[in-house]
């Protein structure tokens, strides 16, 4: 009987112990609410009027999208972990998955992490400016649909590489640097044939930020050399999309204070789609490449607690073509774009929000304004 007793001890202990080693955690994101959308001018794709509204559902208003998603980590001695994270996202309303039907569309990498040497990862995931750039710049970082710093940034709007080996050091005394190349940065990696145009897009993403106490700040570069046998005869083949981005903020505690200052030549990367209208042609690449083309990118925004659950923001973004044009020489009007928001905390894990935005001069166009108004409620998991 002892005998028993202590083999069902030992048992217990050896799983306890692999259990300490091993972790595997199911998280997520659902979020929905209702919003009314209004886009109105000239369609940058026929040239023609155009308005059109919707009223209804909304699906991801704070948040990008709805997700759920695994990570896992294993200890394998000395301090060196194996790590995994794969991660859907999908539509509340409809239930059907983003990403172009790609199950881990947000997220698929597998990795080594240490705390003495920092982070290598393999896979699909978003870029250095996503992950330095856009909650420094903007108090609405990635989220909260046209507010996002993306629709004045592109190089941080979200932006996913696919065929990715992305190395990130460790926080020494608040700096972290990143790097990250892509093979193929959208699709499976193509087979270059002898004598032959590069099938590829490659894209190197980098950067540096700093975050310590009240001071958060970062720089960050990407850049796209988009596949010299692309299709459609408005994107250029073979051109080099360039995008660098300087953001800084400072908490003043009664207030947070976000800028930011970039600049994108040869193209854009990533496209923001306002209803139905293609505001850059991208094609499914990702970016739109335009030889020659230049905007200029600036942000202002500030974030104020208001009580314990609640909080406050407000921003306003400007991207201003220099050189080229977008659909057209005459697309060239400066895109700005003004926005509201507002949070409550429910929960540690449950809040509502409030979002209002304002966009003139939409993709360029001198007389394409978006207006969006929403409200919704997230559960995080």
């Amino acid at each position: 009987m002892k005998k028993t007793l202590l083999a069902a001890a030992l048992t217990i202990g050896f799983v306890g112990a692999a259990q300490a080693e091993t972790s595997v955690t199911l998280y997520g994101i659902v979020d929905a609410g209702i919003s009314y959308q209004q886009v109105k001018g000239t369609n940058p794709a026929t040239g023609l009027d155009y308005k059109g509204t919707r009223t209804g559902f909304l699906s991801g208003g704070q948040s990008e999208e709805s997700r759920w998603g695994l990570r896992g980590t294993e200890d394998i001695g000395e301090g060196l972990q194996a790590v995994f994270v794969l991660e859907n996202g999908f539509d509340l309303g409809t239930g059907t998955t983003n990403h172009d039907n790609k199950l881990f569309g947000r997220q698929a990498t597998i990795g080594l992490r240490s705390d003495a040497w920092g982070q290598l990862d393999f896979g699909r995931q978003t870029n250095i400016a996503s992950k330095y750039f856009a909650d420094v710049a903007s108090p609405f970082g990635t989220e909260f649909s046209q507010a996002r710093v993306g629709t004045t940034f592109g190089a941080a709007d979200r932006v996913r590489y696919d065929n990715m080996v992305m190395y990130q050091t460790p926080n020494f005394s608040g700096f972290q640097f990143g790097v990250g190349y892509s093979f193929n940065n959208n699709g499976n990696q193509q087979f270059k044939q002898s004598g032959g145009d590069q099938p590829n897009s490659r894209a190197w993403t980098t950067g540096l930020r700093y975050v310590n106490g009240p001071i958060g700040a970062a720089l960050t570069y990407d850049q796209i050399k988009s596949a010299e046998t692309f299709g459609p005869a408005s994107v250029d083949n073979g051109v080099s999309i360039k995008s660098w981005n300087l953001g800084a903020s400072y908490d003043f505690n009664v207030a947070k204070l976000h800028l930011g200052f970039g600049q994108t030549r040869n193209g854009w990367l990533q496209s923001v789609q306002y209803a139905d209208l293609p505001a850059f042609e991208t094609a499914n690449t990702g970016y739109y490449a335009n030889d020659g083309m230049k905007v200029n990118s600036y942000t202002v925004g500030l974030s104020a607690p208001i009580g314990g659950n609640s909080a406050i923001m407000a921003s306003w973004g400007m991207a201003d073509p220099r050189d080229g044009g977008v659909h057209g020489a005459s697309a060239t009007s400066k895109q700005q774009v003004y926005s509201l928001g507002y949070t409550y905390a429910l929960s540690k894990r449950t809040n509502v929000y409030a979002i209002g935005s304002y966009a003139k001069h939409v993709a360029f166009q001198d007389d394409l304004k978006s207006t969006f108004v929403g409200a919704g409620i997230r559960h995080q998991f």
